[in-house]
């Protein structure tokens, strides 16, 4: 059996039963201007973040170090605060950038504008879930419901990919002539996207061109993406044709990285590698994110020259955090290059950023499927020395390992504390679990995986009623593998949103 099929379907069996938490954004998430200080330029602004941003653990409030601020006489203002929740947002922090923008309100008495409801909107759906935004929605006074506070609404749907919810919401809004934005129509398009609602998304793109509303590289690289996912080529190719000669569209890298991935799921590697080159030229400063999906996409490819390029490029052009270096670890363990891997594992300890435990458990896993248990042991024992926290995947990696070698009752100890540590709001969706099952099928290793969900359920870790589901799943779905081109934190179509507003 596959390690990596393995290690997925352990994770998800102790995963499954609570909600998905997916991962767009709505307004900005790029980090605001006004925190990147360096230098003797820095002032009190970069020294709240300061403050701030070494709680990782989002169980833990931050109110306390704002209050603190406050009294040692320092000030904010609010245009110091929303570039902090950017900043938040933007690492994914949202209970902590929630907490600012309460805070704001409850004990600095900043009234909140328009944007800034649509803000709270998307914070309080990511963090408390789609019921609470709809809550406070319906409590926001009348004078201020524009656009911009149902457009928040509305992204919050697209979201949660509730669709009768967004299309009902989406008609209110044409009602009302709030429809004629361009970011309502893309977050539908998203939508649509992402539910495989392909028909909708281009009647959806003709309603854009009767009502005029000019396109950008968002609704193109959706409807890129959208093509790629059926493998179209001839209507990504139309897209192509029409984008590079209408010069009302400011193209930029997300756009062919997306026909890249069309491509690339087609099996035309030369296509997808002259659209990864005008990708890259098309990068701007600052744009880390950029560099990060080329090196997953070369690394696809099977182009390590052009992986370790683009690194050499990423760590001269800007300074990398912990998402950057999770990127090339992964890719070069892509190619079995271990001792690569190791060495900038030892270049990230070095650069005592937050120790984030992904990191190394793309280690941990590239040892285990190889044997190497000592190996992988000694690693997450360096790992807690270090402050790091371990999570479930990284005990799923090991007992993979301890299954792997036939040591069964290892195997069934370490999944015990892979259900400790889980959180629960990182759970899958049923039709995750159900992908990772389809995997199953046909594996030479079915029987000692079927003794291994045995003794899960016999061991407390699962029911019944989830052993004959993996079982059932198993036996029926067919084998496959879903083509993994890029994907910076989930869906592309997310990315391609984020990256935008």
């Amino acid at each position: 059996m596959k390690f990596g099929r393995l290690t997925s379907v352990f994770y998800t069996i102790i995963r499954l039963g609570s909600r998905d938490v997916l991962g767009s954004s709505f307004y900005s998430t790029k980090p605001s201007t006004a925190w990147k200080f360096r230098g003797p330029g820095e002032d009190n602004l970069g020294q709240l973040y300061r403050r701030i941003s070494p709680v990782g653990d989002h169980k833990v409030s931050i109110v306390p170090i704002l209050d603190q601020w406050i009294e040692e006489g320092r000030s904010v203002n609010r245009f110091q605060l929303i570039g902090a929740i950017k900043e938040l947002r933007y690492y994914k922090r949202y209970s902590h950038a929630l907490e600012i923008l309460t805070w704001m309100t409850d004990k600095r008495y900043f009234a909140l504008c328009s944007p800034d409801i649509a803000l709270r909107l998307d914070l309080m759906s990511k963090v408390h879930g789609i019921e609470e935004a709809e809550k406070y929605f319906n409590n926001v006074p009348q004078k201020l419901k524009v656009v911009e506070v149902y457009g928040g609404l509305l992204h919050c749907y697209a979201h949660a990919t509730h669709v009768e919810k967004a299309e009902a919401l989406m008609q209110k809004m044409r009602d009302l002539g709030f429809d004629r934005t361009l970011f309502t129509y893309n977050d539908m398009l998203n939508l649509y996207y992402r539910t495989g609602n392909f028909e909708k998304l281009d009647a959806l793109v003709h309603e854009m061109e009767e009502n005029g509303i000019v396109y950008d590289k968002i609704t193109i690289s959706l409807q890129l993406s959208a093509y790629a996912a059926v493998s179209n080529i001839e209507g990504m190719e139309k897209v192509i044709k029409k984008m590079e000669s209408d010069r009302k569209i400011v193209l930029d890298w997300i756009t062919y990285s997306a026909a890249a991935t069309g491509y690339a799921k087609a099996g035309l590697a030369d296509k997808a590698l002259e659209m990864l080159k005008k990708s890259e030229r098309l990068i701007t400063s600052k744009r880390s994110r950029a560099y990060e999906g080329l090196i997953t996409q070369y690394a696809t490819l099977g182009k390590k020259d052009e992986v370790l390029r683009i690194w050499e490029l990423y760590r001269k052009k800007e300074k990398v955090y912990n998402k950057g270096y999770t990127r090339i670890i992964t890719s070069l363990l892509k190619f079995d290059d271990i001792e690569s891997a190791e060495k900038i594992f030892e270049e990230w300890e070095s650069q005592n950023l937050f120790y984030d435990i992904q990191i190394p458990n793309c280690l941990i896993g590239a040892y285990s499927r190889k044997g190497l248990l000592e190996r992988a042991e000694n690693l997450i024992d360096r790992a807690v020395s270090k402050g790091g926290k371990t999570n479930a995947l990284t005990w799923c990696h090991l007992a993979t390992g301890y299954l792997l070698k036939d040591q069964t009752a290892q195997a069934v100890e370490t999944m015990k504390k892979a259900k400790v540590v889980l959180q629960p709001d990182r759970m899958p969706s049923k039709e995750r679990l159900a992908s990772c099952l389809e995997n199953l099928k046909g594996e030479e290793n079915f029987e000692k995986v079927e003794e291994f969900i045995k003794l899960l359920m016999d061991n407390g870790i699962i029911s019944l009623d989830m052993k004959e589901r993996l079982l059932n799943h198993i036996k029926a779905k067919n084998s496959g593998s879903a083509h993994e081109f890029w994907e910076p934190d989930g869906d592309v179509s997310d990315f391609i949103l984020e990256e935008k507003h």
